[in-house]
């Protein structure tokens, strides 16, 4: 497969551009849009490169989209799990595309590549935790969620697929609340030679100390960002909101800085926090074995942040009271 979004010969991955109508956007980036779609009948989510001529795109940005572009269905189009969101298919210079604007008339481009996937009614994880931000999530749900993050994460590393990006903004919710796993931009084959996977790659506050250095690493930089992702979702908050990205990055490094663990959190969780997030990658669990740790957790006496309770710690009652 070429880099380019011109079309050459037909992949076991695209699909026909005549049977896809693209509607209203849900999400925007600089150079990319998210839209609700129809795929022979079936509600799909349509992730959209487009660099036309009012873009003002650069060569070399125009190339490093389509290196995304096409690592993106590398990998993606081989995945099959329940807690991946599914890939239905990919179009590459989609003349045929039909565009639904809001005045009903419909546009195509050449320039467009699209990634095609299964619809998810329930938004992204980040969304829902914000949405739960004040009351919290029980303590069943918490794990539940933990649980089909690990489970996606373990089977992508099972595949020697190294995300790369773990974050809750990536992940996404079906109608039954269940995690899956979305967004393959910048994920990789682990590379048998960790020397031979470098830079920083992901997003600051969720990018593990070896990443963040620059060091050779594999797929234990995804421990470290579910590490991150459970503190989130046990929560409902972001960490180091007082810090800068710099200063959180800097602090990660070379003070040790981590999420503050409210003292109301069960150790058997917090322990899988502490042990997904260490410094030394070698300590740092498989995820399967966190499957494991998550699988054993007993959530029918409770254990959840709930700040209006008598039992709620300190923490929880200094960063979350108000009207």
């Amino acid at each position: 497969m070429g880099l380019g979004c011109e079309h050459v010969s037909r992949e076991e991955w695209e699909i026909d551009p005549s049977k896809l109508v693209i509607r209203y956007a849900i999400a925007q980036g600089t150079l990319g849009t998210v839209h609700r779609g129809v795929y022979d009948g079936q509600d799909v989510a349509v992730k959209m490169l487009d660099w036309g001529e009012d873009a003002h795109v650069s060569e070399q940005e125009i190339s490093l989209l389509r290196a995304s572009f096409a690592q993106e269905v590398a990998v993606w189009h081989k995945l099959d799990h329940p807690n991946v969101t599914k890939f239905i298919g990919a179009i590459m210079g989609a003349r045929d595309l039909n565009i639904q604007t809001k005045d009903g008339h419909f546009g195509m481009s050449s320039n467009i590549c699209c990634v095609v996937v299964e619809y998810l009614a329930g938004g992204t994880l980040r969304s829902y935790l914000i949405k739960n931000s004040r009351r919290k999530l029980a303590y069943k749900v918490v794990v539940q969620l933990a649980l089909d993050l690990a489970r996606g994460l373990s089977y992508l590393h099972s595949k020697k697929i190294v995300h790369r990006d773990v974050k809750t903004a990536s992940m996404l919710l079906d109608k039954t609340r269940t995690v899956k796993i979305a967004d393959f931009g910048v994920a990789r084959v682990e590379a048998s030679n960790p020397h031979d996977m470098t830079g920083e790659t992901g997003t600051l506050g969720y990018m593990a100390p070896e990443v963040l250095e620059g060091l050779p690493y594999n797929r234990k930089c995804d421990l470290y960002s579910f590490g991150i992702c459970l503190w989130e979702i046990y929560c409902c908050d972001m960490p180091y909101p007082e810090l800068s990205f710099s200063d959180v990055s800097s602090a990660v490094v070379h003070q040790n800085l981590r999420p503050e663990i409210p003292q109301c959190c069960p150790s058997s969780l917090a322990n899988v926090m502490k042990r997904c997030w260490d410094a030394n990658p070698d300590k740092r669990p498989e995820m399967a074995e966190v499957v494991s740790m998550l699988e054993v957790i007993d959530t029918s006496k409770g254990g959840g942040m709930i700040p209006d309770q008598p039992q709620g710690c300190i923490l929880c009652f200094r960063r979350h009271r108000g009207p």
